[in-house]
């Protein structure tokens, strides 16, 4: 074909779509999903949505039930958000709309969720009934229901449930002291594999980005269980036994959430359970290698993207507190008070700026994060959860 017959069909063809698409979408109105996040209003069942870039609010959407201890996915094209309701509701929001796409109650309690790596299955980790439920992320349809049995016909909470390669969930048995790892690569029957004897009251659970170490936290004795799922034959090991043993415990304000860890400069900082410490684990050899004194009992210990810092928030009553620990050294650098009830962090992608949640001030403030100076201020109603897109594309988040 010549040059010019070429170009008249494509005119001739751009003319055929304009006339076939009778409503065009002025280029203001079109968007990205990548700057956006979600913050959970948790006290009044509803949801921010707002243009990180931007600094500000786009929606308000309500009617999303308890949102208590709320968290929160998202879809592989960042267009939806799945938020897992204190109530047992699972909501599946649009975020480009700024509606509820659909709703269900699929528990009576549930503490989370997690997506599989193909984006299909969406999985909830519930308290009652005790279990995991899985359901289609396009339709919200059940798809499997892994009921929490031990002792026969006892049903434990489930707590620690992330996505791992390879359209896997792995989660951990409270009251049971199990892990148990769901393959779904086969289909909706997915394969069982228990862990027993991981120890006394497990509270919840890490997975690292890598999709590599599984590591579950204990409430009922000092020190954690690692699962090496590169293992051939993955089984779990105590790691850090007995880092408090041989003093006092202290009052346990508030459990620290495990999905605040940092990993970071061939460190882990974990939050030890009822002690004003981060525990400083060697990231190759699982074994203690310092403690770091900080302000309060650590509720979060979040890497910045980097990993150059770690930024740590507090239980209550030292909860309007966050310390800031620079890695290379395990030195706290900074400490500020941005109010009462400063409970959640959330990086920027590639972590220039972090967003904190102010709960009893009814705000969220963002910081630069090399200056630590405060660059906006949103109004929120109790905001606890902030959740960024990003997270779409990072294992066990």
């Amino acid at each position: 074909m010549k040059r010019r017959e070429f170009l008249k069909v494509t005119a001739l063809g751009t003319a055929a779509a304009a006339l076939a698409s009778p409503v065009q979408a002025c280029p203001g109105e079109l968007r990205g999903t990548g700057d956006l996040a979600i913050i959970i209003e948790r006290a009044s069942g509803s949801v921010v949505i707002v243009d990180t870039t931007a600094h500000e609010i786009l929606h308000r959407v309500e009617g999303l039930g308890d949102l208590s201890h709320a968290s929160a996915v998202y879809s592989r094209d960042e267009r939806y958000a799945f938020i897992f309701g204190r109530d047992g509701g699972l909501t599946k929001l649009d975020l480009l709309e700024g509606v509820i796409a659909k709703r269900i109650l699929q528990a009576g309690n549930a503490i989370g969720g997690a997506i599989s790596d193909d984006g299909k299955l969406v999985a909830v980790s519930n308290y009652k009934p005790g279990g995991v439920r899985v359901f289609d992320t396009a339709t919200l349809e059940p798809v499997a229901d892994i009921p929490a049995l031990y002792d026969k016909d006892k049903r434990s909470k489930t707590v620690g449930l992330v996505d791992a390669p390879g359209q896997h969930f792995i989660f951990t048995l409270y009251d049971a002291g199990e892990i148990w790892i769901a393959d779904f690569s086969s289909g909706s029957d997915p394969k069982i594999t228990r862990h027993k004897g991981i120890g006394d009251l497990p509270y919840d659970a890490l997975i690292t980005g890598d999709g590599r170490h599984y590591i579950a936290g204990l409430f009922g004795e000092d020190g954690m269980t690692h699962i090496d799922l590169w293992a051939d034959a993955p089984a779990p090991r105590r790691i850090l036994s007995g880092y408090g043993r041989g003093e006092k415990k202290l009052p346990v304000y508030k459990m620290p959430h495990l999905e605040g860890w940092a990993q970071a400069g061939g460190h882990f900082l974990l939050p030890a359970v009822g002690r004003h410490e981060l525990l400083v684990m060697d990231a190759g050899t699982f074994k203690e290698a310092g403690r770091i004194p900080v302000h309060g009992q650590p509720i979060f210990a979040v890497a910045r993207p980097d990993g150059r810092q770690a930024w740590v928030n507090f239980a209550h009553p030292l909860n309007d507190t966050i310390q800031i620990v620079d890695v290379p050294s395990l030195k706290i650098i900074h400490e500020f008070k941005p109010g009462p009830a400063a409970l959640h962090m959330e990086f920027s992608p590639r972590g220039h700026e972090v967003w904190l949640s102010v709960r009893d001030s009814n705000q969220v403030h963002v910081y630069d994060t090399s200056t630590f100076k405060k660059l906006a201020v949103l109004p929120a109603q109790s905001p606890s959860g902030i959740f960024m897109t990003a997270r779409a594309h990072r294992i066990g988040l």
